[in-house]
């Protein structure tokens, strides 16, 4: 019984410890989401350049995670929902270290972009939807935290918001290029931003199905579609 005891105790401090680091890599991800978003609306350069190197911190921990996950299944082989808990963070791991090379790519974007010409008015629609993508991310991040369903739900429904202001913002951004060929090579570079946004909220839904699966013990029914526009743009766009 003390053998037990002591091995669930363990057991019990390393789902803790994976859980801190989940929640260190999500602070790391938010921080990025808001410093590249920064970056391209004010089109500073340097500020894209530390947005692109802090990438490596996310991915590092990223190992670390999977790492720790891996010696926790093999020393203390856990069952059903303990093991479902160790899953699911590999999961949202690998998710947040997308959302980190999404982050990356739109800083890459910036330096290339440079002092490109942009309406207004779009790099408003990328400035808001970004600022959803981060909401629906801490939400996510906060559901994991408390293990809630309902939010994780929540998280999950309101992907469609943002699949739908990536496709205003597709068809807006091709409107100014038809119209001004000038805007080309700057419009496409905003274009691959609002994609890696939206692809953004993608990862932070599986992180939310993620939490269904952890709590509940299986999956939600893949009834996300993606729209034809978002479908037009390949997943690996902008890496």
């Amino acid at each position: 019984m003390a053998l037990a005891e002591h091995t669930t105790k363990a057991f019990d401090y390393d789902l803790q410890d994976l859980a801190r680091m989940i929640a260190e890599m999500g602070g790391l991800a938010e921080k990025q989401i808001v410093e590249v978003i920064e970056a391209l609306t004010r089109r500073d350069l340097e500020r894209a350049r530390r947005s692109v190197a802090a990438d490596a911190a996310i991915d590092s921990l990223q190992r670390s995670i999977e790492e720790r996950a891996i010696e926790t299944i093999a020393r203390r082989q856990p069952m059903a929902i303990d093991l479902r808990g160790v899953v699911g963070v590999l999961r949202i791991s690998n998710d947040l270290e997308r959302i980190g090379d999404l982050a990356k790519n739109i800083g890459k974007r910036v330096i290339a972009l440079e002092r490109g010409d942009i309406a207004r008015r779009s790099m408003r629609g990328v400035r808001h939807m970004a600022s959803l993508a981060l909401v629906q991310l801490r939400d996510a991040l906060d559901s994991f935290a408390r293990q809630d369903l309902v939010k994780a739900a929540t998280v999950r429904a309101r992907d469609e918001e943002v699949d739908r202001m990536y496709t205003s913002m597709f068809r807006e951004l091709l409107t100014y290029m038809m119209e001004d060929p000038g805007t080309i090579a700057s419009g496409l570079h905003l274009l691959f931003c609002s994609k890696n946004i939206e692809r953004m909220g993608d990862h932070t839904t599986n992180i939310a199905e993620s939490v269904q699966y952890i709590v509940a013990g299986y999956a939600l029914p893949n009834e996300r579609g993606r729209s034809a526009v978002s479908s037009m743009i390949p997943i690996g766009a902008g890496s």
